[in-house]
Order: C-alpha cells, then sequence, then structure tokens
C-alpha cells in the first residue's frame, strides 16, 4: 500500500425529499473526483436526502437498510474506479430504529459504518443515538475513521479514533453558525496529528443557512484545500506516514499521555444538577461565582530572577490598573527558560515571598510558572497566589522535551476555589493534551489558567466567507479565526486564560489570549493579546441568576453534560493499542 495518494471532500446542496436527485447530483461530483484520480471521497451528512427533517413519519419514506440500494450504487461506482467513498444518509434497523449514519464503501461493497453518537438539536426528532462507538476501519489505502457533524464537539471522539491508529477521520457534517473551515474540525486533526477530510454542505435549508468550507486538513492544523461556498470538490494529496509520527508541535504527544490521571474521564459530573452534586456531603461546594476582569501578560522571561520579578510587578500593576483581579503571566515566567535547574526556588521561597507581597499590595491573585526545587526533585511548577498570602501549587503533568531533561512529571490536578469562581491550573505542553482540561472541566472548574511556553504554530487566519450568515455570525477576515487554546475553552465551557512566553527571536510567538466558554457566542467573549502589546484583559462571569439550577454556560456546561463516558474505556488504558 502506498502511504500517498489523493483524498477529496464534496460539497454540495442537497434538496430535501428529492432522494433521487441527490443521488444523481452526488455521484456526478464523485466521478470529477475519481477522474482527478482521488481514492478516498467524502460527502456530506444526510446528502442523499436533504438534513431538516419534523419528525419520523416525514423522514421513513427515505430510509434504508445498510446495505441497500443506495450504497449498492455508490457500491458500483468504487468499484468502477477501485475507490473509497463516504455517504451520510438516514438508516433504518431491523427494530425500526432510524439512524443519522455514514457509511465508508469500498471497491469490495460496505466496509463499516457510524451511526451519529452525539446528536443535535434535530436529530431527536426522528433518530436515535449512535450505538457503533469510535471505530476504526482497516482499508487498503490505510485506517479510516468517520464522524458525523456535532461529533466532533466532543475532544473523546477523535481522540480515541487516533488512538485506535486512525490515518484518517472523514467527518461529514451540516455545520452552521460559523465560518469555516470551522475551529473545532482544525483542532481536532491538530491535537491528534492525523488527517481530516471534512465534507459539509451548503445552502439554506428550512431556514438554516449551512456553512459550507469542505476541506482537507493535515496533521499540523493547515488547510491543504478548501471550498468555501457552491458545489464542488476540494481535493489534495496525502502522506500517511506524517500523521503516523504522531507529533504536535514536533513532541511525540502519544507516547506521553497519562493515561493514570484520567480515571475522571469515564464519569459524568453534570449529569445531575451541579450546584447539588459539587456541594454533596457538604465537601467543596462551588464557590458562588462572580463578574470579574482577568489578564494575562506575556514578556521573554530572561536569566535573572531579580530582573523577572521586576517585569511580573510592572504587568500586575498595569493589569490591576486595568480592573482585573487575577493576571496570569508565563511558564517559568519567575526564574526564566535557559537553566531552570540553576534557577529553581522552593515553594515556598523567595520569589514566591515577593510574589505574595505583590498580590497582597494589589488585592489580586496572581498566577506564574517558575522552577520549583523540593528536596532533590525539581518541578516545572506554577503557583496560584491569593492577596490573602494562600499559595496553590501545580506540578505539569505532561513534561515536553524542553522540560523533561530536568522536571520531575507531577502527579496530579490542582483546583483551587476562590471568589472568582473554582479555577484549574495547567502548564503549556498539558494543555496539547485534550484529557487534561477535560478532567479540570470535569471537577467544575469556571476558568484554566494556563502558563505557557509554546513554540510553533497554534492559530490560523481567515480570508472571510461569501456564505451569507444571519447576524451577529461574522464572514469577514479573521487574523485568529483559528486559536488552539479558544477551543480549549469552548469544548469544556470554560473561561481559559493562556499567558505565553512572548520571544520571537527565539520561537516564542506569545499569542497569548483569554477566551469565553462558548465559541459559538458572538461577538466573542475573549481578549487576545496583539502585537505591540503585553497585556491583554477580559470580563468573566463565573455566577448565576437566582436558581437552583445553573443558568450560566460556564456553570451548565452544556458539551461536557452531553458526552458519552460509557464508551472512552480506551482513553484510560495504559497501551490502548495505538498503532
Amino acid at each position: 500500500m502506498s502511504s500517498e495518494y489523493k483524498v477529496a471532500a464534496v460539497q454540495f446542496e442537497p434538496v430535501m425529499c428529492e432522494k433521487e436527485r441527490n443521488i444523481t447530483r452526488l455521484l456526478e461530483l464523485c466521478e470529477q473526483a475519481a477522474a482527478a484520480g482521488v481514492r478516498l471521497i467524502v460527502t456530506p451528512e444526510m446528502g442523499t436526502t436533504g438534513y431538516c427533517w419534523h419528525d419520523r413519519a416525514e423522514v421513513a419514506p427515505f430510509v434504508e437498510k445498510i446495505p441497500g440500494s443506495t450504497t449498492h450504487r455508490f457500491a458500483a461506482f468504487a468499484r468502477r474506479h477501485n475507490c473509497y467513498v463516504v455517504i451520510g444518509m438516514p438508516e433504518v434497523d431491523d427494530d425500526d430504529i432510524y439512524y443519522n449514519t455514514a457509511v465508508l464503501i469500498g471497491p469490495d461493497g460496505v466496509i463499516g459504518r457510524h451511526r451519529k453518537t452525539h446528536p443535535y438539536i434535530s436529530e431527536p426528532k426522528w433518530a436515535a443515538s449512535g450505538d457503533l462507538h469510535n471505530q476504526v476501519f482497516e482499508t487498503g489505502i490505510g485506517r479510516i475513521a468517520l464522524l458525523i457533524c456535532m461529533d466532533i464537539h466532543f475532544l473523546e471522539t477523535a481522540r480515541l479514533m487516533a488512538l485506535g491508529g486512525a490515518d484518517i477521520i472523514c467527518h461529514i457534517s451540516n455545520w452552521l453558525a460559523e465560518r469555516t473551515p470551522a475551529p473545532y474540525w482544525i483542532s481536532r486533526a491538530f491535537e491528534n496529528s492525523c488527517y481530516v477530510i471534512e465534507s459539509n454542505r451548503w445552502g439554506l435549508e428550512r431556514t438554516v443557512q449551512f456553512s459550507g468550507g469542505s476541506c482537507v486538513i493535515a496533521p499540523d492544523g493547515s488547510i491543504v484545500a478548501v471550498i468555501d461556498k457552491g458545489d464542488g470538490i476540494a481535493a489534495a494529496e496525502v502522506d500517511l506516514a506524517t500523521t503516523r509520527q504522531r507529533r504536535v508541535l514536533g513532541e511525540a504527544v502519544f507516547a506521553q499521555r497519562r493515561p493514570e490521571l484520567y480515571a475522571e474521564l469515564l464519569t459524568n459530573t453534570f449529569s445531575w444538577n451541579p450546584h447539588e452534586f459539587f456541594g454533596l456531603y457538604g465537601h467543596q461546594p462551588w464557590p458562588a461565582g462572580k463578574r470579574s476582569r482577568v489578564s494575562v501578560a506575556q514578556f521573554a522571561p530572561r536569566a535573572d530572577v531579580d530582573t523577572n520579578l521586576a517585569e511580573i510587578a510592572v504587568l500586575a500593576r498595569q493589569a490591576k490598573a486595568d480592573g482585573a483581579e487575577l493576571v496570569v503571566f508565563p511558564e517559568l515566567a519567575a526564574t526564566g527558560l535557559s537553566d531552570p535547574p540553576a534557577a529553581a526556588q522552593p515553594i515556598p521561597g523567595p520569589v514566591t515571598d515577593r510574589l505574595a507581597a505583590l498580590a497582597a499590595e494589589l488585592g489580586l491573585f496572581v498566577v506564574c510558572g517558575l522552577a520549583e526545587r523540593a528536596g532533590d526533585d525539581l518541578y516545572n511548577s506554577a503557583c496560584l497566589v491569593a492577596p490573602d498570602g494562600v499559595i496553590s501549587v501545580y506540578r505539569k503533568t505532561h513534561p515536553g522535551h524542553e522540560d523533561r531533561s530536568w522536571a520531575r512529571a507531577g502527579e496530579g490536578w490542582t483546583v483551587v476555589d476562590t471568589p472568582l469562581g473554582r479555577i484549574g491550573l495547567l502548564i503549556g505542553h498539558d494543555a496539547l493534551f485534550p484529557e487534561a482540561g477535560r478532567v479540570l472541566a470535569l471537577r467544575g472548574c469556571d476558568l484554566i489558567a494556563c502558563p505557557a511556553a509554546l513554540t510553533g504554530t497554534f492559530t490560523a487566519s481567515h480570508e472571510g466567507t461569501i456564505v451569507t450568515q444571519p447576524a451577529p455570525i461574522p464572514t469577514g477576515a479573521d487574523p485568529y479565526h483559528w486559536h488552539h487554546f479558544r477551543v480549549r475553552a469552548g469544548e469544556n465551557n470554560t473561561f481559559f486564560a493562556f499567558a505565553n512566553v512572548h520571544d520571537p527571536e527565539r520561537g516564542y510567538p506569545g499569542l497569548s489570549g483569554v477566551f469565553g466558554p462558548d465559541t459559538f457566542a458572538f461577538p466573542r467573549r475573549e481578549a487576545i493579546v496583539g502585537n505591540g502589546e503585553r497585556i491583554a484583559a477580559a470580563e468573566i462571569d463565573t455566577g448565576n441568576l437566582d436558581s437552583v439550577y445553573p443558568t450560566n454556560v460556564v456553570r451548565r456546561k452544556d458539551l461536557v453534560a452531553m458526552r458519552m463516558p460509557h464508551s472512552y474505556r480506551d482513553l484510560v488504558r495504559t497501551q490502548p493499542g495505538n498503532r
């Protein structure tokens, strides 16, 4: 099997209730792709029938068993061209249960299928939630996985498929309500170092405007082919040798996972009213929360502790003057990046004493990274210093190649209750592991503070779309259309304060920001440090209306509540079978 071949995402506008027309048009577009030498062709969710069904009765004339007449037609096409195709269709099983299904078809017929496991608001009108979780199919062109639209919101789905060895995730969708290629699509490719072929529909159906933007996304998150609006094909070459390295920002992330720390991923703390759950037995009840202002500060830490602490003091005062109640500084900000073992400090010790004095003077919570010395051990640590002098410490649980030579890995998570809300801590490379942020969300964190020293590319711009969207959804150009740590916030319904080192000469891009808990809320509730700036601030709200139930998305955590943890066992296996 060659590791290099051509793939394509098909984009088109199906018409409801015109199944034959839709299938004929899909086959025409597939023929165009095959004529261009494409070996794997991906078509949109429910592309054979349309999507916005009122109920079971309306879709009933169009459902089929698999295999059936529609899959036979695409199997004949695949056999004729010796290629593979993914189609989206409504399926009926032997018990007359309907599913929103993706089918992978090869030269020898149906290879496998995926039933949409995480329904969007429309599916429960007619379809059951899928029961075929996290499969990876061996084919003559590599290992292929299938996801459908809303599924990809949930970090566990793509992660499990990558752990199962997926080279390519074929994501078929009826995506709406934002510019595409969507940041979620990009992050799933980026964090799992695999290709994502995204086939999205376009057009207007029953007042719903779909976004188009079908594309091929490379394992580094770059868009290698895209079509904005209209019927067409986005085709590109893939090289499976690239995805099988499983590297994110140059790091072997799959070898660095810590499954022993992920057991909570199999729980769902938001399946009950979280206000009651987190106060159960009077143990660790949620703080009330409130409106407050959070800042992130970025600079280039030096080899001199005094110089760094002076810089931290200047920026902390600037944050306070801007109304901040909490400010986050970069990884190793206090002790420097160049020789952490030589600069390592005890906690508590002289450095944290000075940070505590600063926090007390300003009435400010301070999160700061430093190299920690604890007896004979060294850690890459972060401390949260409260105005009353209380210091909470987190030790980086996922060291990268820069700190593995000197720092021991931390052995647990740190969550701190404050008047601002419940705060969890991560450090830089930790946040490249989607499991880490999810554990903190499951523990009820309102805000994740993340000091970082990351190099490489984790953002991308967008030139703008010609798809007309209803206000206030933006359609124009955006220099920060994709920011990976905005996705970290949205997928966990948390605020995320990301403070990265800014030292372009050494490869640290900065791009720090405070990101909101709902990536589909426009205008976005966020602030990103722009060119020439060193600090940014945003208002966060962790409070609630006068109700026993959560009325704030950061407290409801809708996306966390909709998880399906019964299917996540492989996330916590020490050897999950990753290839």
